[in-house]
Order: C-alpha cells, then structure tokens, then sequence
C-alpha cells in the first residue's frame, strides 16, 4: 500500500509539475506540497534510496550560488544529482526535487543531492532526508517579521541540528555567529586568511560575542561581521580553518589561492568579494564528499549565475546587470560591487514587502545608500511597493536628484534609454522574477523579444 501511494503522488506531482511549466510557472513548489498530502513518507522513501551523500546548504546569503556550485562540481564528475536549483528551498520544494528526479514508479538513482535550504525549514526536511554535510554559509538579519533578529535564526538552526547528530558541518569561520553552531559538533571552517582592504561602512550586525556579550574586535573586517574576530574578555575567537583564501586580487574579477586539502588557484570573472565565500563552501562540501579538486577551475569558468546574481543582459549595446539584494548585508555587498566597476553608471533600486519579501522593511535604514554618491553614479531610479521609503532613505543620505518609477517592461526600456552604457539593477526577491521577465524579453531572449 505505501508502494502504492508513492507511485500515485509521484505521478501526481510530475503531471503538476509540467502543467505548471506549460503555464509559465516554475512548478518547483506546490507539486510537491500536494504529493507530501498523498503520501507523507515519500521524501523519506525516496532519499534512502540515495547512493552517497546528501549536502544541504543553509545560511542568510549565498545558499543558492553555493549550492548551484556544488551541483555544478558533482556534475563534473559524471554524478546523477538531485539538486532544487531553482531555489525552491522549503519543504515542498525539496519534496519536488527529488520526485522530479524519481521514476513513475517510486524508484531513485542518483548518486547524490545538493539541497538549499531555508533556515526555518531545515528544521523540518531533516526528518525526511538526512543530510551528511550541512553548509552554513552566514548568518544575517533577513526577514525581520519572519525570522526576528540573528538570536533566534540561530536557534532554528540549532534545533534542526540537533536532529542530524552525525552530521558534519561546514562553516564559515569568518562568520562569529554561524561558528555559534560548531559548539560539540563536527565541524571544519573555511574563510579569506588576509586583510584584503576593502572600503566599509556597514555596522556588524553580529558584533556582540554569543559566548559572554562583551563587543567583539578585529585584526581585520571584511564586511558586517565577518572577518578575523577575537573577544577580549571571553578568549573567543576566529577558529583555525581548514580551507583558507589567500592572495586575494579583486581587480579585474577574481583571482586568489585557495589552502586545504590540496592547493588551488583560481582566476575568474566573478563580480563581488561575497563570491569568494560562496566558491570556498562549495569546494569544501565537495571535497569533503570524497572528490579530487583537481581541474575544478573549468567548472567554475564555465558556470552561468542563477536569476539575479549578478545576471548580464545586452539591451541595445548597454549592459543590463540583474541582482537580488534582500537585507543590509546583501543590499551593501551589492553597492559594494558596482562602485567597484568604473564604468559611468546608472542604478535602478526596487523593493517590495510582500510575504515573501518579509513586510518590516525598516532594514533599509542599515543600507549605505550614501556609497552611491560618485561622479561615475549618474541616474538613480527607485521602484517597488516601498519606493517612497527609498526615496525618504535616500533624501537623508543627501541624494537631491533620483526618480520614482515603475518597473514594468516599457518603463525599464524608458530607463534603459537613457541609461549610461552599463545599469545595475538592484531589487529584493518579489520584484526579481518580473524585471528579469522584462529584460529577457527586451534583450531579445524569448520570442516576444525577438527583433527588440
């Protein structure tokens, strides 16, 4: 009988899953809700039928690269992998991506899973698949409404661990509180070994110790909290790491060497330092699977970011650059990476607070918008439900001239006209999918494009 049901909820959700697709929806989702209804265990029958490891990336920013990239690194290998790449990252969607990987019969062969996950849901997948490797990429304010402040994100996470006793973690040991979770645990750490000078003035929203509440200091801080830290009343501090980024050089993409297992050397057009952490967990949790590292350099060379990392489209001759920003963290890595380009720009900003979003949006107080004021800066346009709080944020920043628009297909083609060759578009998750929609359709990716 429970045979039974896993073959009708499969077939169920394939069948919803492409209906879905044929639709114009991602279908990564909601198939998978229904087929939990069906048959409660088939998430857990499926993933037992796995041949090596599962690898479940969690964390504030970066869980979709990090994850993407590591699907990438098994892919290389010649691995069958179970992977929720479209970021569909709570308990249905993580339902949808093994039965999508399944057969109508209930049966699975694949080699292994690369699985992004929510912080609040880790705590409910892990019942269902029971992960060998858990990657904790950071641990920012995110959500406010959702998740409250870092204490209790961190608190989620802790109850979702302590579920996976054997579980080996991977941390970012830059990061002081997600080093919080490593207490008892198996763990190995990676981070960035050197002071790579970099131009802040974000606040560190983790910059309490967890351990006694003295504030914490630094040798150096790369951003928020993140960085060699050290308390001086406890004895906290930055744990030794196992893979470790040297050699830092951000001028022209990214090139650094890498310490661990074996050495590595990378050279690669990636836009932001943040990308640096995302490609150290990924090669940590591949490694840490039993892979050689060696000739990992043309997977990355060759991987294509996921919607709205740093996403480039061509619209008539000018280069259109997509990326999602979410919480103060984000949002000033992000502002951090175009004042880095030289280039004459302008800079569209979009936020909404949907549910998805998360409806406090009083996060945008911690942004540094006031990094934006530069003669390479021309037109500033702000958009989305809360672009009037935009426009109150940046008239204290001391912005005089930014214009109040919307972000459908002929207003982003209005801007994109009188844009500067290059135009960084900022925007939070629910404004994502639309304005990349638009700029598919205006650089000519789609049908309706073409000719444009």
């Amino acid at each position: 009988m429970r045979k039974i049901r896993n073959i009708i909820a499969v077939m169920v959700c394939k069948i919803l899953i492409f209906i879905s697709k044929l639709l114009g929806k991602k279908g990564s989702s909601g198939p998978g809700s229904i087929a939990m209804k069906i048959s409660p265990t088939i998430l857990r029958d499926l993933s037992s039928q796995l041949k090596g490891p599962v690898v479940m990336v969690c964390g504030t920013n970066g869980k979709t690269t990090t994850n993407n990239l590591l699907y990438s690194l098994f892919k290389s290998k010649g691995k069958r992998v179970v992977c929720n790449n479209v970021g569909a990252n709570m308990l249905p969607g993580v339902a949808c991506a093994f039965i999508d990987s399944a057969s109508v019969f209930a049966n699975l062969k694949a080699d292994c899973a690369s699985i992004e996950c929510d912080e609040a849901s880790l705590r409910r997948v892990v019942p269902h698949v029971k992960p060998d490797i858990v990657v904790i990429t950071n641990l920012f304010r995110d959500q406010l409404d959702r998740y409250g402040e870092i204490e209790q994100t961190l608190g989620l996470l802790d109850e979702a661990l302590c579920m996976t006793k054997d579980t080996l973690l991977v941390i970012n040991g830059d990061d002081p509180v997600s080093v919080r979770l490593s207490y008892g645990r198996k763990c190995i750490f990676y981070g960035v070994g050197e002071d790579c000078a970099l131009l802040q003035s974000d606040s560190k929203e983790g910059r309490f110790c967890l351990d006694c509440g003295n504030e914490l200091s630094y040798n150096y801080n790369h951003y928020s909290q993140l960085g060699d830290y050290y308390c001086k009343n406890c004895g906290f501090k930055r744990p030794e790491l196992d893979y470790v980024a040297k050699n830092v050089n951000l001028s022209n993409g990214l090139k650094f060497d890498i310490d661990g297992k074996e050495h590595i050397t990378l050279s690669l057009n990636y836009r932001g330092f943040y990308n640096i952490y995302n490609i150290l967990a990924s090669i940590c949790a591949f490694a840490q699977s039993g892979y050689s590292t060696d000739g990992i350099g043309k997977v990355f060379d060759e991987y294509k970011p996921q919607i709205g990392r740093m996403e480039s489209f061509d619209v008539r001759g000018k280069q259109i650059i997509l990326n999602l920003a979410k919480n103060p963290a984000g949002f000033n890595q992000a502002i951090s990476t175009v004042m880095s380009d030289e280039n004459k720009k302008d800079v569209l900003i979009a936020v909404n607070d949907m549910p998805s979003d998360g409806r406090d949006v009083s996060w945008l107080w911690d942004i540094d918008f006031e990094a934006l004021k530069s003669e390479n800066v021309g037109r500033i346009y702000l958009s989305g439900t809360r672009k009037y709080d935009l426009a109150v944020r940046l008239e204290y920043a001391g912005f005089e001239n930014f214009t109040v628009c919307d972000t459908d297909k002929d207003s982003l083609s209005d801007i994109i006209s009188k844009s500067e060759k290059v135009c960084y578009m900022l925007v939070n998750y629910t404004v994502l999918f639309d304005v990349q929609t638009s700029l598919k359709v205006l650089s000519g990716q789609n049908e309706e494009g073409i000719g444009k």
